[in-house]
């Protein structure tokens, strides 16, 4: 059953659209902000796993975004059980929760595996009743995000299996908000380095091609990665979250609302159809102070790497075992992040050369033998006493090729020098 607001706010007239990052760290304020609406009372939360139902790992990617929002949100979610895949997506049970949720998420996957599964079942009735009538919030990022225009993009088809550019038909689930768009997420993706894939992995050249097949009062609706745009219909705004920005492009002209500014709803509907916002009768407000920009792990993973080897350079071992230990408390932060499956391998991958390093400078004359190994051994200590205890064995598998030996006892962790072997 719903749950009544309490206060005056109706929290249910609310469409997060979130470009990517919508299980990180990055997004956690923005979270706790949309449930904070819903007054002390917690809203009726249900996860839709239909995007990525086709993955054998199904099961742990949505236990790894409960977790998230039980962790970091402080709120319980319930899955949408018997929606994953088209044999069950009238399961009375998961569609029961479907229409009874106060605020509904869905995420990463396969926005064409989506929508072959909602576009003619109960579910997108459903969803479209929760955007109509203000049943429930929708908070739908990466692949569920392409599904909410009027036309979505197959991104896996085109990007990964060489169709030509193309549109599918869309849910449409903007309609009443007055939006004719194609929802693009990932919008200014950077992975490709030498390649363009901006426009999640279109690039220029194929988002023309799609352009000149919308019509002529519809736009691409583009939201940059680790960014929301928080659409109140009930209070006609449009706000800008994150670390990037939202793109309206009509006609291969682009309007940016940078994260941190806010439009009107009218606004959006007049970019949208002519490219052109309507200046309402209103005071400007003033600016607001910007906000320290937000952190990617690949960034995290940079920044440590870089304050190790500037602590490497000048014999700092306290500074290098912080960067370490701080990196580590970065990858636990993103455990539960959905998109980040090779980036988190990757950023564990760092971080385990880190700590070989680390041992190898203690062999160094310049540090204090005694010293650096009383180091290692607190960081040991410290990371078996928050669970991270594959890190933990890396550094005592350092100090054993340090020729340094571990005991564990009952009286606290001792250590001593190793005889070299004849």
């Amino acid at each position: 059953m719903g749950h009544a607001p309490d206060s005056g706010t109706a929290p249910r007239h609310v469409i997060a659209v979130l470009g990517s990052g919508e299980t990180s760290p990055t997004m956690v304020t923005l979270h706790r902000e949309l449930i904070a609406r819903f007054g002390s009372t917690p809203p009726a939360a249900v996860l839709l796993e239909t995007p990525y139902g086709f993955q054998e790992n199904v099961a742990d990617i949505s236990a790894r975004a409960r977790s998230y929002f039980a962790r970091s949100v402080g709120l319980t979610v319930e899955v949408a059980t018997g929606l994953r895949g088209a044999q069950d997506a009238g399961s009375g049970a998961g569609l029961a929760a479907l229409r009874a949720a106060d605020w509904v998420f869905s995420g990463p996957g396969s926005p064409t595996y989506a929508l072959a599964r909602w576009r003619e079942s109960p579910v997108a009735d459903t969803l479209r009743d929760h955007v109509r009538l203000g049943r429930a919030m929708l908070v739908f990022a990466s692949a569920a995000a392409c599904t909410l225009g009027s036309r979505a993009l197959p991104v896996y088809e085109i990007y990964k299996a060489g169709s030509p550019p193309h549109w599918l038909p869309g849910l449409d689930l903007l309609a009443p908000l007055g939006l004719d768009v194609a929802v693009i997420p990932h919008y200014d993706n950077a992975e490709g380095g030498t390649h363009d894939t901006r426009y999640s992995y279109l690039g220029e050249r194929r988002l023309r091609v799609l352009e000149a097949e919308l019509p002529e009062g519809a736009a691409v609706l583009g939201v940059d990665e680790h960014t929301a745009v928080v659409i109140d219909r009930e209070a006609g705004t449009v706000d800008v979250r994150g670390r990037g920005g939202l793109t309206i492009r009509k006609r291969g002209e682009s309007t940016v609302i940078p994260a941190g500014r806010s439009i009107s709803l009218t606004e959006l509907q007049d970019l949208a159809k002519d490219g052109k916002a309507v200046r309402l009768h209103r005071p400007e407000p003033a600016p607001a102070a910007p906000a320290p920009p937000s952190l990617s792990l690949p960034d995290l993973v940079r920044a440590a790497e870089g304050r190790f080897d500037a602590a490497l350079a000048r014999h700092d071992a306290p500074a290098m075992v912080e960067a370490v230990l701080a990196l580590d408390r970065a990858i636990a932060e993103w455990a539960d992040d959905t998109e980040e499956d090779e980036g988190a391998d990757w950023a564990r991958t760092v971080n385990h050369s880190l700590i070989v390093r680390l041992g190898k400078a203690a062999e160094r004359p310049a540090v204090d033998l005694e010293k650096a190994v009383g180091l290692l051994l607190a960081a040991r200590a410290e990371l078996r006493g928050s669970g991270r205890f594959t890190t933990a064995d890396l550094i005592r598998s350092a100090l054993t090729a340090l020729g340094v030996g571990v005991a564990d006892t009952p009286d606290g962790t001792r250590w001593h020098r190793r005889e070299p072997r004849p």
